[in-house]
């Protein structure tokens, strides 16, 4: 199949890109890892499409006290090799490489993904177990929004009209751990678990599970495994697909769930 008709834009500043998006039915156009395949499938039919990706000052890794600035254009794949990233936030650097293909690490990014709110997608559920903060900008203001409450549902966020996702910031944990199980190297995750701890307690967040991720609350104030097995249940109640079941896919949780946790609790 072949994309719909639009119109095409491609703004040189965030100046620029703000009015265009007040048009009707004008969409972001960042990696297009996933805007471009819903193009082609007539899953989408925008009648603009803003393409932000010459926007350099959204492609900076900034440290700041206590954590990380991620512009929104940053990549999968830069995402992976970053030192800084590796440093202060060692769950983002472990959850890139299990997106997709090189291929698409190269060009999908990090507010891409985010903006999406794929329920079965690595990046959603590191910020909420983060406590990641979103910067969204618009015309006349930035807006904070933790993690908490950006994501509202399926591919559903708390992005206003006329507002730009530009920058993620997350904070600098103790431990963390990031766990998924696949068919394939590169499918959607069955189940995932991206987890961190430190003086404050654990936080786990599961993904593939709901039509968000989910925080495992219960869980994770357990204080052994054995305890927090069962509390898992009152965490989660997983949606089946059409290849298992929702018994399954919770079985599944709580299997990462084990083989998290002794990193997680174990001292710095």
């Amino acid at each position: 199949m072949k994309a719909p008709s639009f119109a095409y834009a491609k703004p040189r500043s965030l100046e620029e890109a703000f009015p265009l998006l007040e048009r009707p039915g004008a969409r972001i156009l960042a990696g297009g890892q996933s805007l471009i395949p819903a193009l082609n499938m007539r899953l989408s039919a925008p009648q603009l499409l803003v393409d932000i990706g010459g926007l350099s000052r959204l492609r900076d890794i900034s440290p700041q006290p206590g954590g990380l600035r991620i512009g929104a254009l940053v990549t999968h794949a830069e995402i992976e090799r970053s030192l800084d990233v590796q440093f202060h936030v060692p769950l983002l650097a472990a959850a890139a490489p299990h997106i997709a293909h090189p291929a698409i690490r190269n060009r999908g990014t990090l507010g891409g993904s985010l903006a999406l709110a794929d329920p079965a997608a690595e990046y959603p559920a590191c910020a909420l177990a983060l406590n990641a903060t979103m910067i969204l900008q618009s015309r006349k203001a930035e807006r904070r929004v933790s993690a908490a409450t950006f994501f509202k549902g399926l591919f559903e966020t708390d992005i206003r009209p006329g507002e730009i996702l530009v920058a993620a910031e997350f904070r600098k944990v103790e431990r963390s751990a990031f766990l998924e199980l696949t068919r394939r190297h590169g499918d959607y995750a069955i189940v995932g678990l991206a987890g961190v701890a430190d003086g404050s307690g654990k936080r786990i967040a599961f993904f593939s599970v709901d039509s968000k991720p989910v925080l495992a609350k219960h869980a994770a104030g357990a204080k052994s495994l054995e305890e927090a097995m069962k509390l898992l249940r009152q965490d989660l109640s997983p949606a089946a697909d059409l290849y298992n079941t929702s018994a399954t896919k919770l079985h599944l949780a709580g299997v990462l769930l084990s083989r998290a946790w002794n990193t997680l609790s174990k001292p710095h």
